[in-house]
């Protein structure tokens, strides 16, 4: 029996840092992002990330919301997240890389 729940601790382990990890991936990337591939809002994934994310701390993984979640985060990161990174820079914040005349496809020069 002490086998077992080391493997299901083991299990919990992992789920919890599987849902951190797809909680701050989407807090990474763009709002707009989200819009572009056509996918939920990121306030939205956040929350449900959120939501997984403290769940799967609370209870064991043997319960119904933890399965909820982990299909949520399963679907995150098969769906969401390769259109997010499909996206031309990844989907990810600037952090200071462009000038504010900068558009979605470059630079604007001013029609020269």
């Amino acid at each position: 029996m002490q086998g077992f729940d080391g493997f299901m601790w083991l299990l919990s382990t992992a789920f919890t840092l599987f849902s951190g990890f797809a909680f701050f991936d989407a807090a990474v990337r763009r709002d707009d992002a989200y819009r572009a591939a056509d996918k939920q809002s990121k306030p939205f994934w956040l929350i449900i990330l959120g939501i997984a994310f403290v769940v799967s701390l609370i209870f064991g993984i043997l319960s119904f919301l933890p399965i909820a979640g982990l299909i949520a985060t399963i679907v995150y990161m098969v769906d969401v997240r390769p259109a997010l990174r499909g996206l031309p820079g990844g989907g990810r914040s600037r952090r200071g890389g462009g000038s504010s005349s900068d558009g979605p496809y470059g630079p604007y020069n001013g029609g020269r």
